[in-house]
């Protein structure tokens, strides 16, 4: 026996006798593709795409988040300078907070730079 319950907003069938809405399905095959785990943890929230193959039977594929992916990777870090690459495939040198102490020199300090500029870039770069 089935009941129609309607709200303002939406319809919706409700089965008395069983207990539950008629758009959930029950005794269904579903098969995962996680990322990390070999079978889903309980209680482990999993972002991701479910698709319905046939009847009964349904896919999981967990997604990557947004911020899982580590955005701008170092390629190099130096003494100085670190280099990392942008999400076009593009290099950015950055550069380190500079510390003036007794020994501070501008000359020896650009030379240096250019040095790790040269290493860092030596094996990124094609010639």
């Amino acid at each position: 026996m089935k009941t129609i319950i309607t709200t303002t907003t939406t319809r919706i069938e409700y089965c008395k006798e069983h207990g539950w809405n008629s758009n959930t399905d029950l005794c269904v095959d579903v098969k995962t593709f996680l990322r990390n785990d070999t079978r889903a943890k309980l209680g482990k929230d999993y972002q991701g795409v479910l698709t319905r193959d046939s009847y009964g039977h349904y896919s999981f594929v967990e997604t990557i988040g947004l911020t899982d992916g580590k955005r701008n990777p170092h390629v190099f870090f130096g003494k100085y300078i670190t280099i990392t690459r942008r999400d076009d495939g593009t290099y950015r040198p950055n550069f380190k907070p500079l510390k003036m102490d007794a020994d501070f020199s501008v000359d020896s300090y650009a030379i240096e730079v250019c040095e790790e500029l040269r290493e860092g870039l030596k094996g990124l770069v094609g010639k």
